[in-house]
C-alpha cells in the first residue's frame, strides 16, 4: 500500500473512532433515549469536538507513531491529548456557555467521552500490533527458525530484552520464560513470559521446555554470578549468550543486536564506573584535546570516551600509520560533528612534536604513548629510556613551553618499588613531570594502574592464540595474582582522575579483587567449551625477568588518601632527591646504547629499583585490592596486575 494512503487510512479511522466515542457518550449518557434537544445539540456539536480532538493529538504528535510497535509511552501521549481535548471542552462549557449559540454539551459527555476516545484510539492500535506479532508468529518455519531460549534474570534488563525480543523475530530468537534467583518473582508473568523457576532448577527447567539457548539478562551482574550462571548453563548443556552491558541501554531499549557470547570480562565484571559526567564535561567539552599514544589500547579508548564529550577538536598522535588510520577511521564514523586530526608522529622527535604543539594549541594533553612489556623492555632497557623516559621529556617540556593547561600521564603499578627496567622509566617518568610541574604554569598529574583486560599483548589475548592451537596455556607462577580493569573502566578513570587534579597529584585507581592467573585460565578455557587439565593443559614456566608476583599502586612512603569519586585514590609523593632534572635525564638518554649502564643510572634515579635480580617478593601484609592503613594512620593502596 502507498505511504499516502496508508497514512490517509489511519486518518480515516482515527477521525471514526473519535466519532464512534462521542456518540457512544451521548448514548450513555441519555441511557439509548437522546431527547430532541439534546440531539441537535450532538449533531452541531459533533464535527467540532472531533476536530479539537484531532487537532489535539496532531499537536502532540500522535499520528506519526507507528501503530505496529504501540506501547506504554504512545499509549501515554494518547491519555495527555484526549485530556487536553476534555479540558478545552469543559471551559468552553463553563466559561464560554452563555456566548456558544449552537449550545454546550453535557459535563458527563464531556467525561464519557474523555474515557471512551482514549481506549478506541488505544485499542485500535494494539489490535494493529497483536495482528502484525500474530503474522510474524505464523510466517513459515524455515523463514523463522527461531531457537528457544531462557532469559536468565527477571528485572528491569529482561523487561527490556523480552519486549525487544517479541518485536524483533529475525534475531530468531523464541523466548519461552525466565528464571530468576529472587522465589518471590516465581509464577508470575513479564510481559508475557512466566517466571518458571530459580536459576538452580537450570537443567530440569531447559529439558522439560526444550530449550535450546540461555541468554543472560543481568545489565550489571557481578562477575561471580556470570560466572556460576554460565557454568550452570555448559553444564545443562546450552549455548549461553549475554546481553550489553548496562551502559548501551538507553532510552530504555536494549540493543539486541549486540548480544555476544559471555566473555573473561564478564566473568571478572564488577558494578560499572559511575562518572561525575559534569566535572569531567567542564573539563573536556569546547577544549582542544591531544592523546598520544592515540592508536594503542588505552589510548584509543581515551579518543572514544574524550569523543564523548564534545571537545573543540581531538588530536591523535601516534607514530604507526595503520593503528593511526584504524582509530582515525573509527572516530569520524562515530562522530562525524567533531573535528579529529591524525598527526603521525614519535614522541621522541622533538622537532616533529613541536609542529604537532604549535598546529594543535593544545590545553589538554593525555599522553599514554609508552612500552609497555616487561620482559621486552628488559631485553631492551635502551628502548624502554628513549620512549618512556626521553618522550615524556619532549611532551612536559613543549607543554610547559606552550603554555598546554594540563597534562595526564598515564603510568603504572609496575613504577612502584620498580624490580624491571620498564617500571623503573616510568617512576624516572613519574618524578620528571612532578619536578617540572613545580615551576611551571601547566597541571602536571600523573594516573597509575595496573592490568588493562584485553589490552594488546596481554594476558587474554596470549591465552586465547594458545587456546586455539589446542594448549598449552604457559603460566608463570601458580601463585600468580593480578588485579583487572576493563579497557573503558581505566579510561574513564583517567578523564576522571584527569579533571580532578590540580597538579603534582598522583592519582591511584582502584582496581578491585584479585583474581589468580591460574583461575583466569580456567574459565578462559571453559568459556571456549573445554575442559582444563584434560583438553588443554596449563604449564608453569617460571618468573620471568624483572617481574612480580604481585604488584602495588604506592609505597609505604606515598601518603595515600581518598577523593570524592570513591575508585580514585591520590598520593603525596615524597620530593625527589634530585638536584638537576635535566641534568639527570641527559645523563641517562646518553646511555641509551649501554644496557648495563643504563641499570645503574636507574638505580641511581630510583633508589627503590631492585634490577632484574630481584626475587619475587611475598604479598603485602594488607593486600586486599583497596585503601588499607599503616600502623600510623596513613592510607595505602596495594594492587597487582597481570603479565603481559
Amino acid at each position: 500500500m502507498p505511504r499516502y494512503l496508508y497514512r490517509g487510512v489511519q486518518v480515516a479511522l482515527d477521525v471514526s473512532v473519535l466519532s464512534l466515542a462521542f456518540w457512544l457518550a451521548f448514548i450513555c449518557r441519555f441511557e439509548l433515549q437522546i431527547p430532541d434537544a439534546w440531539l441537535r445539540v450532538a449533531v452541531l456539536q459533533w464535527p467540532i469536538s472531533v476536530f479539537l480532538a484531532y487537532g489535539v493529538l496532531w499537536a502532540f504528535n500522535v499520528p506519526r507513531f507507528s501503530w505496529r510497535y504501540v506501547g506504554l509511552p504512545e499509549a501515554a501521549r494518547i491519555g495527555l491529548a484526549v485530556l487536553v481535548s476534555a479540558a478545552v471542552l469543559v471551559v468552553i462549557r463553563f466559561g464560554l456557555g452563555a456566548m456558544v449559540a449552537i449550545g454546550v454539551l453535557p459535563l458527563g459527555v464531556i467525561l464519557s467521552n474523555l474515557v471512551l476516545s482514549f481506549v478506541l484510539l488505544v485499542g485500535v492500535r494494539a489490535l494493529r500490533r497483536v495482528y502484525g506479532e500474530t503474522r510474524e508468529r505464523k510466517a513459515p518455519a524455515a523463514a523463522r527458525a527461531r531457537a528457544r531460549v531462557l532469559l536468565i534474570g527477571a528485572g528491569q534488563a529482561g523487561y527490556l530484552v523480552a519486549r525487544e525480543l517479541a518485536a524483533r523475530p529475525d534475531l530468531g530468537l523464541h523466548p519461552v520464560g525466565f528464571l530468576d534467583d529472587d522465589r518471590r518473582k516465581v509464577g508470575s508473568q513479564i510481559c508475557g513470559l512466566p517466571v518458571l523457576g530459580t536459576i538452580a532448577e537450570l537443567a530440569e527447567i531447559a529439558r522439560r521446555q526444550h530449550v535450546e539457548r540461555a541468554l543472560i539478562t543481568i545489565a550489571s551482574a557481578a562477575g561471580s554470578d556470570i560466572r556460576r550462571i554460565t557454568l550452570a548453563c555448559q553444564e545443562a548443556g546450552l549455548e549461553t549468550k549475554i546481553i550489553p552491558g548496562i551502559y548501551e541501554i538507553v532510552g530504555d531499549r536494549v540493543n539486541l543486536s549486540r548480544i555476544r557470547e559471555v566473555a573473561i570480562d564478564d566473568l571478572l565484571g564488577r558494578e560499572p564506573v559511575q562518572l561525575d559526567q559534569a566535572e569531567v564535561s567542564l573539563s573536556i567539552c569546547d577544549q582542544v584535546v591531544m592523546v598520544t599514544g592515540a592508536g594503542g589500547s588505552i589510548g584509543s579508548e581515551l579518543c572514544r570516551q574524550i569523543c564523548r564529550f564534545s571537545p573543540r577538536r581531538l588530536v591523535l598522535v601516534e607514530r604507526f600509520e595503520n593503528a593511526l588510520f584504524e582509530i582515525h577511521r573509527e572516530l569520524i564514523g562515530a562522530f562525524p560533528e567533531l573535528c579529529i586530526e591524525p598527526r603521525i608522529g614519535d614522541v621522541t622527535d622533538r622537532v616533529r612534536m613541536e609542529q604537532v604543539f604549535i598546529s594543535a594549541l593544545p590545553a589538554i594533553v593525555f599522553h599514554a604513548a609508552a612500552h609497555k612489556h616487561v620482559p621486552m623492555m628488559e631485553a631492551n632497557p635502551g628502548e624502554a629510556v628513549k620512549n618512556n623516559v626521553g618522550g615524556t621529556r619532549v611532551i612536559v617540556d613543549l607543554a610547559d613551553r606552550h603554555g598546554v593547561g594540563r597534562v595526564v600521564l598515564v603510568s603504572t603499578d609496575k613504577a612502584v618499588n620498580p624490580s624491571s627496567v620498564m617500571g623503573a622509566t616510568k617512576r624516572v617518568a613519574e618524578i620528571y613531570s612532578q619536578l617540572r610541574g613545580k615551576s611551571s604554569k601547566t597541571r602536571f598529574v600523573t594516573v597509575r594502574f595496573g592490568n588493562v583486560l584485553g589490552s594488546n599483548g596481554s594476558v587474554i589475548p596470549i591465552f586465547r592464540q594458545q587456546i586455539a592451537k589446542g594448549g598449552p596455556i604457559t603460566i608463570t607462577h601458580p601463585d600468580m595474582e593480578r588485579y583487572f580493569m576493563t579497557i573503558p573502566e581505566a579510561s574513564q578513570l583517567v578523564l576522571q582522575a584527569g579533571a580532578m587534579g590540580q597538579g603534582g597529584e598522583i592519582f591511584i585507581l582502584d582496581m578491585g579483587n584479585p583474581v589468580k592467573i591460574v583461575d583466569l585460565a580456567r574459565d578462559l578455557i571453559k568459556l571456549s567449551g573445554l575442559k582444563p587439565d584434560e583438553d588443554i593443559a596449563i604449564e608453569f614456566s617460571g618468573v620471568r625477568p624483572g617481574e612480580k608476583l604481585f604488584e602495588e599502586l604506592a609505597t609505604d612512603g606515598e601518603h595515600t588518601d581518598a577523593t570524592k569519586h570513591p575508585k580514585i585514590f591520590v598520593g603525596r609523593i615524597p620530593a625527589s632527591a634530585w638536584v638537576d632534572a635535566a641534568a639527570a635525564l641527559d645523563d641517562l638518554l646518553a646511555l641509551v646504547d649501554s644496557p648495563d649502564l643504563i641499570r645503574a643510572a636507574l638505580h641511581t634515579l630510583v633508589p627503590e629499583y631492585t634490577g632484574a635480580s630481584r626475587a619475587p617478593a611475598p604479598p603485602p601484609g594488607n593486600s586486599n585490592g583497596k585503601v588499607g592503613r599503616r600502623s600510623d594512620g596513613a592510607a595505602v593502596v596495594r594492587d597487582a596486575v597481570a603479565v603481559t
